[in-house]
């Protein structure tokens, strides 16, 4: 069970519950909130986390992404801990269940919607199995041509917190575009924090992340415009409300951010960057709880 549990790198939900957890915080902001609803979305997110991060594990494993020159966290796959058999049978059960619990969670929020609501719903949600599987798995993963970030914006930000506050209450606001990119922006942080770490390794294997296509330096830039932009749109949200000074309690977060992007300048060993991952995701997670109770509160 140990060897399943550091495959599924809990460590990771956090980050994914960070944009699940916005969209509940809003809905509950405008006196549209259901625990069911909630507690359904956060469940279909965690099993899709950890079925993206066994597809991970299985698929660099046996594209050869995974090498003795990879500066992570060992992986299972790689290391012998679980054949690739198991973990592509493990991929199988988690988007099945994954899918029931999304199935379960639209039954329940859309019961009263259109049909053409609901089949939107699941038709984003089978492209979110999919995206999860084929970020490295498959013939042509798009994680190893760059698109990862793209994939993380839309899914971690834009997605999430947009579908879940209208799981909620039935209505899109596009205003909220803002704090979804936000919340976007900070967890494709995290990954570029883990694609400058492994910028070697990748160059080595021919994986093209970002950093990989624009040089260590020109990724530094890209990590300060990704941290600033994300701050300034959830300011930008803010503004164009008729907001309260509890509200900007979540500024109270923005010091983290900036620390971790003076970590990733300053800091050279690939191996010194591996805290800084935990810390941008729990960065992250932190200023979602202080935004959504700050616009809850007020």
């Amino acid at each position: 069970m140990k060897k399943w549990i550091e495959a599924a790198r809990l460590r990771t939900l956090p980050l994914a519950l960070s944009s699940i957890l916005m969209g509940c915080f809003l809905a509950a902001a405008h006196h549209q909130f259901s625990w069911t609803v909630a507690i359904l979305a956060v469940v279909t997110t965690v099993c899709l986390q950890v079925l993206s991060n066994f597809a991970n594990d299985y698929g660099d494993a046996v594209n050869g992404k995974d090498t003795e020159a990879r500066q992570g966290p060992q992986r299972a796959v790689q290391s012998g801990a679980i054949s690739a058999s198991s973990m592509r049978n493990a991929v199988i059960l988690f988007s099945v269940v994954s899918l029931v619990s999304g199935i379960g969670l639209l039954y329940e929020a859309l019961k009263d919607a259109t049909w053409q609501s609901f089949l939107a719903f699941l038709g984003l949600g089978i492209l979110a199995i999919i995206a999860a599987i084929t970020y490295t798995a498959g013939k042509r993963p798009y994680g190893y041509e760059g698109l990862g970030d793209l994939s993380v914006l839309i899914f971690f930000g834009w997605v999430g917190v947009l579908g879940v506050y209208y799981l909620h209450t039935k209505t899109f606001d596009p205003t909220l575009l803002l704090p979804a990119t936000s919340c976007g922006l900070f967890a494709v942080g995290v990954l570029n924090i883990n694609n400058i770490r492994d910028i070697e390794s990748d160059t080595l294997t021919g994986k093209r992340s970002v950093p990989v296509r624009i040089g260590r330096d020109n990724a530094i830039v890209y990590h300060w415009i990704l941290l600033t932009v994300g701050m300034l749109a959830s300011i930008a949200y803010l503004l164009l409300t008729e907001w309260t000074w509890s509200q900007w309690v979540f500024v109270l977060s923005f010091p983290l951010f900036v620390r971790n992007g003076l970590a990733v300048s300053r800091l050279t060993n690939p191996r010194e960057l591996d805290p800084y991952l935990k810390q941008m995701a729990l960065s992250t997670l932190l200023f979602v709880l202080l935004f959504g109770i700050g616009f809850w509160a007020g």
